[in-house]
């Protein structure tokens, strides 16, 4: 699934637009690469997104099949990292 969706799907983002945004202006990596929209992720891969206020790191653990998944099942999905 390609990055932007994924932080879309998985509610990390709100919007998918916002995401794709996000991966444009540079503050997204996946395993310490800096993303482009179309980059893949994968079950392990390490996704930080770094906001004005500090970076937020966050673990893949599953891909979604579906477009959105409720909030409530986020931690089947992704695990936020310290």
């Amino acid at each position: 699934m390609r990055i932007d969706k994924w932080l879309s799907s998985t509610n990390v983002v709100k919007r998918r637009t916002i995401a794709t945004d996000m991966v444009k202006s540079g503050v997204v990596f996946v395993n310490t690469m800096k993303a482009k929209a179309s980059k893949n992720v994968s079950i392990g891969d390490k996704v930080t997104i770094e906001y004005l206020k500090g970076a937020k790191h966050y673990k893949v653990l599953d891909i979604p099949v579906t477009k959105s998944i409720p909030k409530s099942q986020k931690d089947k999905f992704v695990e936020e990292l310290n």
